[in-house]
């Protein structure tokens, strides 16, 4: 199971996703150009002492992380997703990808993913905070694929 965000916008997203990623042993794919510097003190901050336990990748774009990214499914999460969370399946080698605060990913992102997922939500909410999300799904995918095991 990996997490991989596409252009981040916010500095303490990308923060919360290292922190997340690191306390959860899940590998983080950051999908540039960030709408920030990496090196931004908020997101070290926002990340706390994790920051050594996160496993980073970094891929300069989109076509960079296509071509380098592991095998397995992309499963994209978006409030367009076909399938509501409660019935995604997820297999343990999936990449679950969420897009920028601001715009989501481009029809180029939602066409190249091989399922999409979305939480759904209360009428007249639009979405979740990304990271809030990522932590939803990526509980169940793990769940769903026994990958609390190795956590202590």
């Amino acid at each position: 199971m990996r997490l991989a965000l596409y252009e981040p916008d916010i500095p303490q997203n990308l923060g919360a996703f290292i922190r997340l990623a690191a306390c959860l042993a899940t590998p983080l794919d950051i999908i540039e150009p960030c709408g920030f510097p990496v090196d931004d003190k908020r997101i070290r901050r926002a990340a706390m002492d994790y920051y050594p336990l996160a496993r980073l990748r970094r891929h300069d774009s989109w076509v960079a992380f296509r071509r380098d990214r592991s095998p397995g499914r992309l499963v994209l999460l978006t409030t367009a997703g076909a399938v509501p969370l409660p019935q995604a399946r997820f297999e343990a080698d999936d990449t679950l990808l969420l897009g920028r605060e601001s715009a989501g990913v481009p029809v180029e992102v939602h066409e190249a993913a091989d399922l999409r997922v979305r939480v759904p939500l209360q009428e007249g909410a639009r979405s979740l905070n990304v990271a809030l999300a990522a932590a939803m799904v990526l509980s169940e995918a793990l769940r769903q694929t026994d990958g609390y095991r190795h956590l202590a």
